[in-house]
């Protein structure tokens, strides 16, 4: 049995719905994360999961229980939780204070409030900071000390909203090294609803996607990230080259797709005439001067229109009557003599193709 299922749930503010018919199951000890583009509805399901709004329509069960709207099967188990907001709160008081005030609510005794604090401080590299007023810290810093107070209390859920945003890059890193400590002892289970992709990516058991108030996909992170279930979840987890086509030749489970006069092999079980889309991850192809012996079906000729460098890597739009989006370190775009103009060769294989339904 799921320790948290909704069925159906939906929510509106001002008579406009921000979320729409989410099914959800989520397994204890489960570390499950929410990812979509600004305004998708996570934070607004997290806070349904936390009980602190009722949906306007769908149920919420917790543990077996049916906790939409009974006010004290409600405060139970919310009990059970923990919730850390995107923007910490922190209280007119010293660190010590901001991440006892939990169990001094719950009237703990002073000598186990100690004891708790300071192992909930250690665990977030916190431990030194007991006497600091917590006005006084770092964005970051806050956002320790708001895990640490969510800690302290043992919840068998934490909610994460958005752990990580606003935040610089080492802070970034400093709760993401707290975070991978939370999730390695496996004590409580985990729902972090996130933008960064690669976060989600690494973290979760499971992924949700929510674009526009709804659950569009959910899956193992390698079944999201390389098999998006359509055009829209793929543009979100990175598959720039998103290529309209129609399955022209099937032979078991082999398919040629014609695109602009171009064919493309592939695997797919969808049927002969299907219109598709031919989704390919820029990494998954390789670019050569020459047309060289190669293992993959897919190899075509074309010319660089546009290249842009990111860090370290370089982002190469080439025109092989499809447009084709790939990525090359910098060394390599180096070693290769690539500029503008020039006329490559481009390659992938019909396993890094992802195809799926076209719905226009």
């Amino acid at each position: 049995m799921a320790l948290i299922r909704v069925v159906n749930v939906g929510q509106e503010y001002g008579g406009k719905y921000v979320l729409k018919g989410v099914d959800l199951e989520i397994e204890s000890g489960e570390v499950f994360a929410l990812i979509g583009p600004t305004g998708a509805g996570k934070t607004t399901l997290i806070r349904l999961l936390n009980l602190l709004e009722t949906p306007a329509c769908g149920q919420v069960y917790f543990d077996g229980v049916d906790v939409t709207r009974s006010e004290r099967q409600r405060l139970k188990a919310r009990r059970r939780m923990a919730y850390v907001q995107q923007k910490p709160i922190v209280f007119k008081m010293n660190v010590f204070g901001n991440v006892a005030c939990g169990l001094k609510w719950r009237k703990v005794r002073k000598e186990v409030v100690r004891s708790k604090v300071d192992n909930a401080l250690e665990m977030v590299g916190m431990l030194d900071y007991t006497k600091r007023d917590a006005r006084t810290l770092s964005g970051g810093e806050m956002q320790r000390v708001a895990i640490a107070r969510a800690l302290v209390t043992d919840p068998e859920v934490l909610l994460l909203d958005e752990p990580t945003a606003n935040l610089d890059p080492v802070s970034v890193s400093k709760v993401e090294e707290v975070l991978e400590k939370i999730i390695g002892q496996k004590t409580m289970t985990v729902l972090m609803a996130t933008h960064d992709m690669p976060q989600g990516q690494r973290f979760a058991d499971r992924i949700g996607v929510m674009i526009n108030g709804e659950m569009t996909q959910i899956g193992s992170p390698n079944e999201v990230f390389c098999s998006p279930q359509n055009r829209e979840v793929a543009e979100l987890v990175g598959v720039e080259n998103v290529i309209a086509g129609v399955i022209t030749v099937k032979e078991d489970e082999l398919v040629t797709i014609e695109v602009n006069g171009n064919s493309i092999q592939a695997i797919s079980e969808l049927p002969l005439g299907e219109k598709v889309h031919v989704l390919i991850r820029p990494e998954d192809i390789t670019f050569t001067p020459a047309r060289n012996v190669s293992s993959a079906r897919n190899m075509f000729d074309g010319e660089i229109i546009r290249m842009t460098q990111v860090g370290q890597l370089v982002r190469i739009e080439v025109d092989c009557g499809i447009p084709l989006l790939g990525v090359l370190t910098m060394v390599s775009a180096q070693e290769l003599g690539l500029t503008i103009g020039i006329r490559l060769y481009a390659s992938f294989k019909v396993t890094a193709i992802h195809v799926i339904k076209r719905r226009d």
